[in-house]
C-alpha cells in the first residue's frame, strides 16, 4: 500500500497514542553517543485483505522496561479502527497495541511508529560482577518454569542432566549446554519463519534443526531444566551487523524477526547468549563454513556472553493470550498477529495478512 493512500485513509478516523515520542536536548543525545547508545525508528504497517465481521489485530511493542542495552523512547498510532489500546501481558509484563474494527470495516488499517536507544551489551565472565542484576525470587520462578513448548520434565530433563554431568557452577552448565548446542544442532533453511519452539519434539525425533525459536528455545528449555533460570527475548533485528552480515538487516526488516536468549547467575546477573545465531553464521555468512572455520569460532565466542544490539527487544513471554481473542494463545508474540470471523490468519502469508515493517536509524 501507498504511504499517501494510507494516510488518506487514517486522516479522518480515530488516532491514539501511548506516548508522544520525546524531544532530547543535544547535550543528551551527545552523551548518549558517547556512551555508546543508538537511536532507532521502527514503523509498522498492517493491512488486512478481506476481512469479515469483526477485526482485530495485535501489534508487539517494544519492550516498556529500561535496562542497560535498552530505552524505549515511546510509541505513535492512528489507524481507521473503533479501537487502539496499550495492553499488557500480567505475567511477563509484555506490552502489544490491541486494535479492533467493525464488520463494517472494509479496509482495516494501521500503522506504529516506536522510537528506542539500545547499546551493545557484553559481560565479563572471567570475573564476577560487582553491579550485577539482583533478580527477585518471583521473577526467577518465572524463568525456570515450563512453558506449553518447552517442559523441563522428560526427555528435556534427561538430556539436560546428561550435558551437565561433570560440570561445577551454575555458569559452567549453562556453558556445557550453549557448547552442546552450537555441536548438535543446525540451522535449517526450510523452517518456516523463526520455528515453534517444540523442544520436546526436536529431541524425541532427534530432529535438532530449525532456526531461532527453536534453537534458542532449546537451549532456554534445557537451561531451566538444569534448575538455572534463563529465557527467550524475542525482537527483531533493526539494522546492519559491524561483525557479521548475516546476522543483521536495516531498512525493510518486514522479515529479519529474531529470537535471543540469556540466563541468570547470581555473580553476573543475566548473561545474553545466541547459539542460534552461530548456527546463522556457520549457514549463511559465506559457502562452506564448518564450526573449525575462524569465523565461525569468532562467532562462538562472541556470543557466549554477548549481544550487538542492532536489534528492537520486544519481550520475554509465552503462552500469550490475545486480548478479546477467542483462539488459543500464540507460543510467542513476535510477529503481528490477526484475526476475523474466518479466525486467525498466518503472519507469515502476506497474501491474507499484508504488513511492512522498515527501521531507521535517527
Amino acid at each position: 500500500m501507498e504511504r499517501r493512500t494510507f494516510l488518506k485513509s487514517v486522516g479522518v478516523s480515530t488516532a491514539a497514542a501511548l506516548a508522544g515520542i520525546p524531544a532530547r536536548s543535544r547535550t543528551a543525545e551527545a552523551a548518549e553517543t558517547a556512551a555508546g547508545w543508538r537511536t532507532f525508528e521502527v514503523t509498522t504497517k498492517v493491512e488486512v485483505a478481506s476481512p469479515s465481521g469483526v477485526t482485530r489485530v495485535w501489534l508487539p511493542l517494544p519492550l516498556a522496561a529500561e535496562t542497560d542495552y535498552h530505552k524505549p523512547l515511546g510509541n505513535n498510532w492512528k489507524g481507521n479502527a473503533a479501537v487502539m489500546r496499550n495492553h499488557r501481558d500480567e505475567k511477563y509484563g509484555a506490552t502489544l497495541l490491541f486494535v479492533e474494527w467493525s464488520a463494517s470495516e472494509k479496509a482495516p488499517a494501521v500503522e506504529v511508529v516506536s522510537r528506542f536507544s539500545t547499546r551493545d551489551r557484553a559481560v565479563d565472565l572471567s570475573k564476577p560482577m560487582a553491579s550485577s542484576v539482583k533478580e527477585s525470587p518471583a521473577v526467577l520462578k518465572t524463568y525456570t518454569a515450563p512453558t506449553k513448548l518447552m517442559p523441563v520434565d522428560g526427555i528435556v530433563l534427561e538430556t539436560s542432566r546428561e550435558i551437565v554431568h561433570g560440570a561445577g557452577s551454575d555458569l559452567e552448565k549453562a556453558r556445557a549446554i550453549y557448547e552442546w548446542i552450537v555441536e548438535n544442532t543446525f540451522r535449517d533453511p526450510k523452517t518456516r519463519g523463526c520455528g515453534i519452539g517444540d523442544i520436546r519434539g526436536m529431541l524425541e525425533t532427534r530432529n535438532l534443526g530449525g532456526k531461532c525459536a527453536d534453537l534458542n528455545a532449546l537451549f532456554v528449555g534445557l537451561t531451566r531444566a538444569a534448575g538455572i533460570p534463563a529465557r527467550d527475548l524475542y525482537g527483531i533485528r533493526a539494522a546492519d551487523s559491524k561483525e557479521f552480515k548475516s546476522l543483521g538487516k536495516s531498512g525493510d526488516i518486514t522479515r529479519a524477526q529474531h529470537c535471543r536468549a540469556e540466563f541468570y547467575v547470581a555473580s553476573h546477573g543475566w548473561v545474553p547468549v545466541d547459539p542460534a545465531d552461530v548456527r546463522k553464521v556457520i549457514l549463511e555468512e559465506k559457502p562452506g563454513l564448518t564450526l573449525d572455520d575462524p569465523i565461525a569460532k569468532r562467532a562462538r565466542a562472541k556470543l557466549f556472553g554477548q549481544w550487538e544490539m542492532n536489534y528492537l527487544s520486544y519481550n520475554f513471554a509465552h503462552d500469550v493470550k490475545l486480548p478479546s481473542s477467542p483462539g488459543d494463545p500464540v507460543a510467542f508474540l513476535m510477529y503481528p498477529q490477526a484475526e476475523t470471523a474466518e479466525g486467525r490468519k498466518d503472519p507469515l502469508e502476506p497474501a491474507v495478512f499484508k504488513y511492512e515493517i522498515v527501521s531507521k536509524e535517527v
